[in-house]
């Protein structure tokens, strides 16, 4: 039943994308663009109105006397976010601060239908505790209740807290109370506005697509209108090929007081998803490989095994965060031996989500990559000092 419903919300996913992004032709997807416009108005206002309602005090924020620093996005989808909030999460812990990532954790495990509706009938306060993914000491959760970006960030950073609830004020104050935590790192947070204080913006902008099609959900893939990057204090560039100047014009017109940082992911080594055996980026050197992947941008990762010298001789590309069947994974394999190929190479995010396996006919690697600053590392450092002596 799950199978079929993941089946089913990804076909209608992928289907709508096509539709907005204009790679299907018809009076049928012309006419769904028509009312997905009408519906991108209303969208459009109701972001306006419940700012309005947050700037004056309608709808109430809360702050609870740590540092606060919201990392987030204009549009939905592949930016590149997690690493950025690895990076500012090492950063901060190395500068002596407590760190703690909330995240509201995309497609984790939500509780039972049946609690939901009673909580929302009895209109009863949600008091549960937030899931504990790392208490800096320990992996305490899987993929699956965590979620796929907690999971992968707990893993990472063995040392920083990681706590998942829709409610990320409630998470912050057991962050504060439980683990005596200053700073508080919210994943996915630029449309966060419930928790305040002494907060710092952090929006990415994915240099391929940095407004997507410009339009606003639903018929585009903004969640919010350009002009409100003006609520950024810092600005990453991600996927940056260094030919930036007009994207930086335009960034100037709509704020001009935020730092500008540049930065691409950087591979740092391959590891055997299922034995933890590390490689060094020399293992795709001549090597014919099959690629799996389920992100919003695959084209960026195979792209990257072909810089590092690997032949795609098979690409699977399946819808964000999807999570795999054991079948899946042995089908990619079986092709990829068809098609002589000597490894899979999947995605860190992707191997989080992978099933065990009773048979593995070819190594399965999954790709370690890191933010890696190209321009304005100092407005880097000077944002992490900001916070830090604040």
């Amino acid at each position: 039943m799950r199978e079929s419903w993941q089946k089913f919300t990804e076909t209608a996913e992928t289907y709508f994308l096509a539709v907005i992004l204009e790679n299907l032709p018809g009076r049928k997807a012309s006419m769904i663009r028509a009312l997905l416009s009408g519906l991108s108005h209303i969208f459009g206002g109701i972001v306006k109105l419940r700012r309005l309602l947050y700037s004056v005090r309608i709808l109430r924020d809360s702050t609870l006397g740590v540092q606060v620093i919201a990392v987030g996005n204009l549009t939905v989808g592949g930016t590149g976010k997690t690493p950025v909030v690895e990076k500012f999460a090492r950063a901060l812990q190395d500068a002596g601060r407590k760190v703690a990532i909330l995240s509201r954790g995309y497609r984790s495990k939500p509780k039972p239908v049946s609690e939901r509706l009673l909580d929302k009938i009895l209109l009863r306060e949600d008091t549960t505790p937030p899931r504990i993914v790392s208490d800096g000491q320990s992996l305490l959760l899987d993929s699956e209740t965590a979620g796929d970006e907690p999971y992968m960030l707990a893993s990472n950073l063995r040392d920083v807290v990681v706590l998942v609830d829709k409610d990320r004020v409630k998470a912050g104050r057991y962050a504060v109370e439980h683990f005596g935590c200053d700073t508080l790192l919210l994943d996915d947070g630029f449309q966060y506005w419930k928790l305040a204080g002494r907060r710092t913006d952090v929006v990415l902008i994915d240099c391929q697509q940095p407004f997507g099609n410009e339009h606003l959900l639903p018929r585009g893939t903004l969640r919010e209108p350009p002009s409100h990057l003006a609520r950024a204090s810092v600005i990453f560039l991600t996927k940056s090929d260094g030919k930036t100047a007009a994207l930086r014009d335009r960034i100037a017109l709509l704020n001009p007081r935020a730092g500008i940082i540049e930065c691409v992911h950087h591979p740092l080594y391959f590891e055997d998803v299922f034995t933890g055996e590390r490689r060094g980026l020399e293992l795709l050197q001549g090597r014919r490989v099959a690629s799996l992947s389920g992100i919003a941008q695959p084209e960026s990762f195979e792209s990257k095994l072909s810089e590092l010298g690997a032949e795609i001789v098979l690409a699977r590309r399946y819808a964000d965060h999807h999570r795999f069947t054991q079948q899946e994974v042995l089908d990619a394999v079986n092709r990829g031996k068809k098609r002589r190929a000597d490894m899979l190479v999947t995605t860190q995010k992707d191997a989080v989500r992978f099933p065990k396996l009773d048979r593995r006919d070819l190594p399965i690697y999954f790709m370690r990559v890191e933010i890696k600053i190209i321009a304005g590392a100092q407005g880097f450092d000077d944002a992490v000092s900001r916070i830090c002596f604040r």
